[in-house]
């Protein structure tokens, strides 16, 4: 330990620490825009510069670290004139379009420019005109509102390992792109938006599909049906101002039908038909000594991955499609039947905590006779626009519940909100049918909590199963690599594109940190542990649906409705 003074104030820290770590312990606010949790310090930005007693200039506290005697004053009159001068050049280069910019309100450098009172332009002169990317399916980049700080290039390589995105060209014109800076389209990035999460600006947004579910909903002729993610109703809240992991799911159907959705369905539905279909598949792999271990395929970030980066893995990839896709398949066929509505005037809707699945819903695998399963994806944020543009206070809306048949959901289907949840609700419905019987123990503790990989063993009548979940594809990379060099003890693998699972999704609200998505996985457990059906088997309404229309899991009907294919894809074009 060593002895400092902070303020004027004696504190005790950690010899070796970085300043600005010991400021946030004592809660004393420093801004930066390049600091990232968990990643080595780059100093790039400066914004966190301190004045230390001694030293010639001032310091970037996030890569300096302490020593024993070190006077440190953090808000100096020399200090706080370099940070407006720093956020004043930055805006100096910066479109002035903050009222149109999606980043309204929640943009870092707004915040900052408001904390240091900027409140004149100083510094006038050319600025950088690039061309904006719409190319992309999921994200939108528009290099003008970049301000270099990196945040986005070291989550897509370090957290990631992706590395679509890069620093590309020297002096006063580096900016961030693409190899050859081309489209998205054609680059390696996998959609999962986490860059957009680190984004601290406009630079880089979801494509948005409001307008178009608008223009459905105003259209006499459309039939518009809605569906929810399970991460959805426990991260919603925060964007009305309640607390993290405030499950707000009877409000939100409510509201979701106010606004003129004609049904509201539960991807928790779809979710344990997803488990019915794939909990079938690995059972049938092992009994037949088919391709393992076996890959789920939720996550469409990690589908495009996998194409991209291990093509040798695409037949170990489990040929369920995710629940997203699966209840719009449903809807535009067993549901639509049921109806006796034309499927050619149902618009699908889904909401998402993930920008991949507006990826996911434009493949040209996903759907039947040239109809799209899935025909707009709306985020987190974008429904929360959406609902705020109706005027709806979501916390005064009184619950309702989602729409049957599609809407009914057991605690299985609803953990697959968190990473290790697919696994949980798989291995339960597994034992179930290889056995008959239910597990004495539902929970499956070791494939719980935050940990980017986890690993356990289940024994099932006799056969000890494999298992390892992996959330934020850096994780799974080491995963692939060691099955790559020889490992054999793993039967089935469950792989998240985020780190965390749809709780931390591209699509989930701003500003959140740990301490938000484990309030979310919480409650998701929570629910799981209140709840009475808490297998996805146990479902009445999986049930009906495969007495009705689908017969049995991995059947004819099931799998042209349910299961498709994926396809190497080279690094671009």
């Amino acid at each position: 330990m060593v002895t400092i003074e902070i303020n004027g104030k004696k504190q005790s820290a950690k010899h070796g620490v970085t300043i600005l770590s010991v400021l946030k312990e004592l809660n004393i606010h420093v801004p930066s825009l390049c600091n990232m949790e968990e990643l080595s310090p780059t100093g790039a930005c400066r914004l966190c510069v301190v004045e230390v007693e001694g030293m010639r200039t001032l310091v970037p506290s996030c890569s300096f670290p302490v020593a024993d005697g070190m006077k440190i004053q953090t808000h100096s009159q020399r200090v706080l004139r370099a940070r407006k001068t720093i956020i004043e050049l930055l805006l100096a280069n910066h479109p002035d379009d903050c009222l149109y910019c999606v980043r309204n309100g929640t943009c870092e450098l707004q915040t900052l420019a408001e904390e240091m009172n900027v409140r004149e332009r100083h510094h006038v002169g050319f600025k950088h005109q690039f061309k904006k990317d719409i190319s992309s399916t999921s994200i939108v980049r528009d290099p003008e509102k970049c301000i270099l700080c990196g945040r986005c290039v070291r989550v897509c390589e370090e957290i990631q390992t992706v590395s679509a995105i890069d620093f590309i060209g020297r002096g006063c014109t580096t900016q961030v792109g693409t190899a050859f800076n081309e489209g998205l389209n054609v680059s390696t990035c996998i959609n999962c938006g986490q860059c957009i999460m680190v984004c601290p600006t406009g630079a880089l947004t979801e494509k948005s599909n409001i307008e178009q579910v608008e223009a459905a909903l105003r259209d006499p002729d459309c039939i518009v049906i809605v569906q929810h993610a399970p991460s959805i109703s426990v991260s919603l809240g925060e964007e009305f101002g309640l607390p993290a992991g405030f499950d707000v799911c009877g409000s939100m159907n409510a509201a979701l039908r106010d606004i003129g959705f004609a049904r509201v369905f539960d991807t928790g539905f779809s979710a344990d038909l997803t488990i019915m279909e794939e909990a079938s598949e690995l059972v049938h792999r092992i009994s037949t000594g088919g391709v393992l271990p076996m890959f789920t395929s939720c996550s469409p970030g990690w589908i495009k991955f996998v194409e991209h980066n291990y093509p040798e893995f695409i037949p170990n990839l489990s040929t369920c499609k995710s629940p997203q896709q699966m209840m719009g398949a449903v809807i535009k066929s067993y549901y639509a039947e049921k109806e006796n509505i034309d499927p050619k005037r149902i618009f699908s809707v889904a909401i998402m905590p993930c920008t991949a699945k507006k990826f996911e819903a434009d493949r040209p695998e996903m759907g039947q006779n040239a109809q799209p399963d899935i025909d707009a994806v709306l985020t987190t944020r974008e429904l929360a626009k959406l609902l705020r543009k109706f005027g709806v206070v979501l916390d005064k809306v009184e619950p309702e519940e989602a729409d049957n048949p599609l809407g009914t959901r057991s605690t299985a289907g609803k953990i697959f909100g968190a990473t290790g949840g697919v696994m949980e609700a798989a291995v339960r419905t597994a034992h179930y049918l290889l056995t008959g019987k239910e597990m004495e123990n539902l929970v499956i503790s070791e494939v719980r909590e935050l940990k980017g990989v986890k690993e356990a063993s289940v024994t099932i009548d006799n056969l000890k199963v494999g298992i390892a979940v992996a959330s934020g594809l850096g994780n799974a990379r080491k995963l692939l690599d060691q099955i790559k060099a020889g490992r054999s003890d793993l039967h089935f693998i469950e792989i998240m594109t985020c780190p965390g699972g749809c709780i931390a999704g591209g699509g989930q609200p701003f500003g959140i940190g740990k301490k938000n998505i484990r309030a979310r996985m919480k409650k998701l457990y929570d629910i799981d542990r209140q709840e009475t059906i808490r297998t996805s088997h146990n479902n009445p309404m999986i049930k009906q649906l495969y007495d009705d229309f689908l017969e049995k899991p991995l059947g004819k009907k099931s799998h042209k409705l349910l299961h498709t294919h994926y396809h190497e894809r080279s690094e671009s074009r």
